[in-house]
């Protein structure tokens, strides 16, 4: 923990800030190997340039904080006093004149009740420098990545090979649901997606149960499990019963896209490289119009985080970075394929942490 807490320390000076602030989420856990919730009940982490860290922490949870050893002094409160108090308490043992925040994490109300613990304090929302931190995976963050989403393989390996037409989507979630804590997930590391026919043109869709799968259907899962803290997210479209030559060649069109982005990844291009190599596969197909997403986002503890490949982004990708390479062509209406996997950038090219066969599959037959 020592050493992490350095890094925090070295962002307070880097941005010439006096603090830094964690809050719940992929960060703390990183710091202190330990989940807590965010609620209605600020818990608040600050990691001063100099000196020891300090806490808020709300006096149902001082128990579970003992034991991620945390060793610098701890102001909690109690649900019948409220939480001012103590942000009061603790900022007159650290008389900060600026801070650095969370900007993707940290909610409102927290916000506020610094800001009123210490009047003018300046606060900077160092989303970037702090993410940041976990952007590089060392080997063993590597393999918990790996270890998530071979769990997620054999899930979707295991529910494909019970579809079959006239199921609902919400119940083929549900099989992979069962599947993915049967093999070991610890959580879902977000909502599946479960969608056929025409609801798999929506990126973001959510699985019905008035819609039977009728054959010809594309049927796209977009899902991964949570294990150790780290995240998969895995997508695979499928034909059920059988395919028609015009949705082969849409599927083509992304498979051959998903290609060129494992062919031009490695350490020193950037992400509008990729992104570019990517989408302009699409773009030179017959279907560009079917283009609404990037080509992906990094992934780790979060199911989103840095790198973000898309134009524009022009970050260069080091080796041990992890990101999601996902075309996708969407026709609104009728269906959309994409196709998904976890790429790790090396210095000579990347590697699939992603095994699954993407080749064009019919299943339900």
């Amino acid at each position: 923990m020592c050493k992490l807490l350095s890094q925090y320390r070295a962002v307070a000076r880097d941005l010439n800030v006096d603090a830094v602030a964690i809050v719940p989420g992929p960060n703390f856990t990183r710091l202190f190997g330990a989940e807590f919730h965010s609620n209605e009940r600020p818990l608040v982490v600050f990691i001063p340039a100099e000196g020891d860290a300090a806490a808020i922490v709300p006096n149902l949870e001082l128990r579970s904080f003992d034991l991620i050893g945390f060793e610098g002094e701890v102001f909690d409160w109690r649900d019948q006093d409220g939480y001012d108090h103590a942000f009061k308490a603790l900022a007159s043992q650290l008389p900060h004149s600026s801070l650095a925040v969370e900007g993707q994490i940290m909610r409102v109300f927290v916000h506020h009740a610094i800001a009123a613990a210490w009047p003018g304090l300046r606060i900077v929302d160092a989303e970037k420098q702090i993410s940041g931190l976990r952007i590089i995976k060392s080997e063993s963050e590597v393999s918990l990545l790996s270890d998530a989403i071979h769990i997620s393989e054999r899930a979707l390996d295991h529910t494909i090979s019970k579809v079959r037409v006239g199921m609902t989507e919400t119940e083929i979630q549900g099989l992979l649901t069962q599947a993915l804590f049967a093999n070991g997930a610890d959580a879902h590391a977000f909502g599946p997606i479960v969608a056929a026919g025409d609801n798999s043109a929506m990126p973001h869709a959510h699985a019905r149960s008035d819609y039977r799968v009728q054959a010809g259907d594309a049927l796209l899962l977009d899902f991964g499990a949570r294990k150790d803290g780290f995240c998969a997210d895995i997508t695979r479209t499928f034909f059920v019963g059988h395919v028609d030559d015009a949705s082969a060649e849409v599927y083509d069109a992304v498979y051959r896209a998903n290609l060129r982005g494992h062919e031009v990844t490695k350490a020193g291009v950037t992400c509008h490289e990729v992104d570019d190599a990517v989408i302009g596969v699409l773009e030179a197909s017959p279907f560009a119009d079917r283009i609404r997403t990037k080509t992906g986002h990094g992934l780790g503890r979060d199911v989103h985080e840095a790198p973000y490949i898309m134009r524009g982004n022009h970050q260069v990708l080091e080796a041990g970075m992890v990101f999601t390479n996902e075309p996708g062509l969407y026709q609104i209406g009728e269906f959309g394929v994409r196709i998904e996997d976890d790429i790790l950038v090396t210095d000579t090219g990347c590697r699939s942490l992603t095994q699954f066969p993407k080749e064009l599959t019919v299943i339900g037959t």
